[in-house]
């Protein structure tokens, strides 16, 4: 049976622009495995805001996220991407945390360069590592794996502080150091993001921020182009507070709210994605 990390592998070699939602907790990942998606990605910011109601600007620690995709792993049998923001640390720190999130269940581990502490990759004010230091980082990655077939992605934020050519030359050099996906966050133009598929070679993940610096285009232009995977890394989280407002705002206004599908999930569907006819049948098996 193919793997997880197998069937990753294949979606981002296909260069067809699939789609990968971010995910923030256990059940906004069973939402995207219902609704039929093929891959999903474990969010660094969505965990940050959706758990501490803090910024993406490097709260979340190790633990936080591996706790995270540990129990995504246990809901979910997609493949799962996840977010490593900086390595939390140095080479050797790295090394760890690519041990602790393969045997937590990640498939592929997302790495940048910025300097730690990160912020979001369309906040001002970031600044990036050498890219010496970088290549040493993705070394000590692909070193620390467990499972050969475990992807390691390696992500630049430079182009906000060096320029497109410096950035392309970063993803090059992580590409050469081992990396296997490259994503170049936080173009700024349509011609760039353009370029990329025709500079690099390795599959290459392009990033669509709703309110972010990138411009936005569709999974399939973007596939058209060469991109592998597509990220809406947030678009469920803001999904979902846009919806928490408007339901709580009618609660607040009219002090009343009824079982309206337009306003909050049926209780009966809210069973379902949790799983409730399973346990309720387990519980009979085991009476």
């Amino acid at each position: 049976m193919t793997s997880t990390q197998q069937q990753l592998k294949a979606l981002a070699n296909a260069r067809r622009g699939v789609i990968v939602p971010g995910a923030f907790n256990a059940l906004s990942a069973r939402v995207v495995a219902d609704l039929g998606y093929e891959a999903i990605y474990v969010t660094g910011a969505g965990v940050t805001n959706m758990w501490f109601g803090l910024p993406d600007q490097a709260f979340m620690g190790l633990t936080d996220i591996a706790d995270h995709t540990a129990r995504i792993r246990d809901t979910v049998d997609l493949p799962l991407i996840v977010d490593a923001d900086t390595g939390f640390g140095n080479a050797l720190n790295t090394y760890h945390a690519v041990r602790t999130l393969e045997r937590a269940g990640a498939d592929c581990i997302q790495l940048e360069d910025q300097v730690s502490p990160k912020r979001c990759g369309h906040f001002n004010g970031k600044e990036v590592i050498s890219t010496a230091e970088m290549v040493s980082k993705i070394k000590a990655a692909t070193d620390a794996r467990r499972n050969g077939d475990t992807l390691i992605m390696a992500r630049t934020d430079a182009c906000a502080m060096h320029g497109f050519e410096a950035a392309v030359e970063r993803a090059q050099r992580y590409s050469e150091a081992g990396a296997d996906i490259l994503f170049v966050e936080a173009v700024t133009t349509e011609s760039e993001i353009r370029a990329l598929p025709q500079r690099l070679d390795k599959p290459q993940l392009m990033n669509m921020v709703i309110g972010g610096k990138t411009p936005l285009f569709g999974a399939d232009e973007l596939g058209g182009l060469g991109y592998g995977l597509v990220l809406y890394a947030n678009a469920a989280l803001q999904a979902a507070v846009a919806g928490m407002q408007k339901a709580l705002t009618v609660l607040r206004d009219t002090h009343s709210l009824r079982e309206d599908p337009a306003l909050v999930t049926p209780f009966a569907e809210r069973q379902r994605l949790v799983g409730k006819p399973g346990w309720d049948a387990l519980e009979e098996k085991y009476r």
